[in-house]
């Protein structure tokens, strides 16, 4: 790559990339950052346009724009006011990877994200101090269609701000080059497609980065030693965007299906579960607020941890994970929160459920207690939880993570799942058998509500609890009447 080394007149040196910084990304991803992250990438990743080679056995290679920063002037313990003065150029960039390779990277992202030309970046420099940082505007075109475009004025974190964070710990030297994170739309490439970024200025669009293309060109497999690639369905999921998009088959909890599951007894679905080999679903303790009420919708999760006053200090104040879960939730979800079935202290009151509410949630779940009960039962949001209980959450709780899979009231919830409750409690479905239970469940109580009609009406219950043939042809010819 020689564009920034012609430019400086010296090699490049640390690439620093940044995890989520778009709103449009963090929303898909389904989670807000509290803060900004890194991970480096090889210097000797940087290439130009041009060709970029997919291995054989590989599948989810994934491009990424984003507005790279070329630092001009070293610095350490950069104030934000001073930092957009050690920025030299900024320019268009792609963040590839091979995600095949992510989980073996725990988090690294060594193999992933450094393989030679993953690091496109080009094809011209513009100097930092003809443009306005809160004013660039980057997109990404796959095969002539644009897939990404987004402004830096949107960004989670200024520009400012990841400068004079790293500098906290650790010289920003001429020829650094930092990767500001990429906005919802960056998918997977095939051998055969391109993908093209340009950066402009919004104020003058003029001032460009020029085009920055690369191709995708099919190579032999890697060698065979360490870890091979491997690509499983959350990796699938995160590379493409989406289930739909990776092809995965898709669960969608209709407003029928809504209706349907609000109109079956908990305990009913319960039984169907139980005889399907799921006996433990039932969210033990809990119990809705208002009796008469019902819940469904799609699960997302929160998780707390025991408390210890240091984590609590670094974890539980300010915009923690409890926050973030409920900002976070979206129409018809319900959040359900692990609070270690204890019921001594309050994981929920009336502004969060108020919030909660405002953004559409389905209704919240809590294995531990409700402040402010009354307020919280004012704000007619579905909620479910063991008691109430007049101290907050941090006394005992530190509020760890949003959508990891949890234990709520000693059943396992993964975000997703189908939560239906009723005045008997609630319980979890995994979304592929929801059709199949639902329909078994309805067919039950038609059954039952058969039986109970022959019962007042004076047959004894042997023959008729369970049918024999006899009664089964009889409620056969009932329900076709029906």
């Amino acid at each position: 790559m020689n564009t920034i080394s012609d430019t400086l007149g010296h090699p490049v040196g640390k690439v620093i990339a940044v995890h989520l910084a778009y709103p449009s990304r963090a929303e898909q991803r389904g989670r807000i950052p509290a803060e900004a992250s890194y991970f480096f990438k090889a210097p000797s990743s940087l290439a130009g346009p041009g060709e970029v080679v997919r291995p054989e056995g590989t599948e989810l290679l994934v491009f990424e724009a984003e507005i790279a920063l070329v630092i001009g002037t070293a610095g350490r313990n950069i104030s934000e006011e001073d930092a957009w003065s050690h920025v030299g150029w900024v320019t268009a960039a792609n963040d590839m990877g091979l995600l095949d390779f992510r989980a073996a990277d725990k988090g690294s992202n060594v193999r992933s994200k450094s393989g030679d030309g993953m690091t496109p970046i080009g094809p011209r420099l513009i100097d930092a101090a003809t443009v306005d940082p809160s004013a660039l505007r980057i997109r990404a075109s796959v095969d002539g269609e644009v897939v990404q475009d987004d402004s830096s004025s949107t960004l989670l974190f200024s520009f400012a701000h990841f400068i004079a964070d790293l500098s906290r710990f650790m010289t920003l030297e001429p020829g650094d080059v930092i990767l500001t994170g990429t906005p919802a739309g960056s998918s997977v490439l095939a051998p055969g497609q391109s993908v093209t970024i340009e950066l402009t200025s919004e104020t003058d669009p003029s001032i460009t980065s020029g085009e920055l293309t690369t191709t995708v060109v099919a190579g032999p497999p890697l060698a065979d030693i360490g870890s091979a690639p491997k690509a499983d369905d959350r990796q699938r999921i995160d590379a493409w965007g989406s289930r739909e998009a990776a092809g995965l088959e898709s669960f969608e909890l209709t407003p029928e299906l809504r209706e349907r599951l609000s109109k079956v007894a908990v305990a009913t679905l319960s039984s169907q579960m139980r005889q399907k080999g799921y006996p433990n679903v039932s969210i033990d303790g809990v119990h809705p607020m208002k009796p008469g009420t019902t819940l469904v919708g799609r699960a997302r999760t929160l998780r707390y941890v025991a408390h210890r006053p240091d984590l609590f200090r670094a974890h539980g104040g300010g915009y923690n994970a409890q926050k973030r879960a409920v900002d976070t939730v979206n129409e018809g979800e319900v959040l359900v929160m692990e609070a270690r079935s204890f019921e001594f202290a309050g994981t929920l009151g009336d502004i969060l459920a108020l919030r909660a509410k405002v953004r559409g949630a389905a209704g919240i779940i809590t294995d531990g207690a409700v402040r402010d009960w009354g307020p919280v039962g004012d704000v007619d949001l579905p909620v479910f939880a063991q008691a109430a209980h007049p101290s907050v959450l941090g006394r005992v709780h530190i509020p760890w993570s949003v959508d990891d899979t949890i234990t709520c009231g000693g059943v396992t919830v993964q975000p997703g799942d189908v939560i239906v409750g009723d005045d008997d409690g609630a319980l979890v479905i995994p979304p592929h058998m929801v059709l199949e239970i639902l329909a078994a469940s309805e067919q039950q109580e038609a059954e039952e509500e058969f039986i109970a009609l022959m019962v007042a009406d004076g047959h004894p219950v042997e023959g008729l609890y369970p049918m024999n043939a006899a009664w089964r042809a009889r409620f056969e010819e009932w329900a076709s009447a029906r």
